[in-house]
């Protein structure tokens, strides 16, 4: 991980694009595009075809996929680069974000606020449920990369202040926070709290993570699948887990 690098690469980004389209057509392809030339500096490695599909990433050994959602249209995809590649899925995952409100009518902006929901890896796990069936496969890595970002919203939401269901406009980044590797199952490892007891809950998981219960029983789900632990008994209607060793 490299902090000061990946700000070069976002200045001389954003500055390019803006220079040359201007802000309104950074959108969604904003986060994407900096972590693609922050992962491949080489533009002659970004957007290579490959059995009929086109790859963010292509090194001439291995495959990095940049997804911001949607992990479902990934699908495809691994199902035929796996075969043949090493393929590392990239996740960006909003650490810190401060909200910017686009009036749609005058074009202005708001001032930062700084949201209240703090991202984490478990983040991820609501995608990673979609791709569930490639995560063993030995070719797969999944990269989460933690971002500090602002984030702008237009007010065209249903409610009476416009914000709830709004459209997100554009995410950017600010600061590259962490990065989370898992290589192997064995690497899901460094997501269980240290402090948990031996045997837990959803909820315990939940409380020691700092989550939120239906967030703990999909990273549950997915580590139970992946037999990085185990069911060992109830504790009233609630199934007790423990690592599996």
């Amino acid at each position: 991980m490299d902090k000061e690098r990946f700000l070069e690469i976002k200045n001389e980004f954003i500055l390019e694009k803006r220079e040359r389209y201007g802000i309104g057509t950074l959108k969604e392809k904003t986060v994407h595009g900096i972590l693609k030339n922050y992962f491949a500096p080489d533009k002659d490695m970004q957007e290579i075809p490959i059995n009929g599909y086109v790859a963010d990433i292509y090194t001439g050994k291995e495959i990095f996929e940049i997804q911001t959602a949607h992990f479902d249209k990934l699908r495809n995809k691994l199902e035929s680069f796996l075969q043949e590649y090493p393929v590392t899925v990239i996740y960006p995952v909003p650490h810190i974000k401060w909200l910017s409100w686009i009036n749609e009518e005058t074009g202005e902006c708001s001032s930062f606020r700084k949201s209240p929901v703090k991202g984490n890896v478990y983040k991820a796990f609501y995608e990673l449920y979609k791709i569930k069936m490639y995560l063993k496969h030995p070719n797969l890595r999944i990269l989460i990369v933690l971002l500090d970002v602002e984030e702008y919203r237009l007010l065209n939401g249903y409610s009476q202040d416009k914000k709830k269901g709004s459209v997100r406009y554009d995410r950017i980044p600010v600061e590259l926070v962490d990065e989370i590797l898992f290589e192997r199952t064995e690497d899901y490892m460094q997501i269980i709290p240290y402090h948990l007891d031996e045997e837990f809950t959803v909820s315990d998981f939940a409380k020691e993570a700092g989550i939120k219960n239906k967030e703990a029983q999909q990273v549950m789900h997915i580590l139970h699948y992946l037999n990085i632990v185990k069911k060992c008994g109830k504790r009233g209607r609630a199934y007790l887990y423990m690592v599996n060793e």
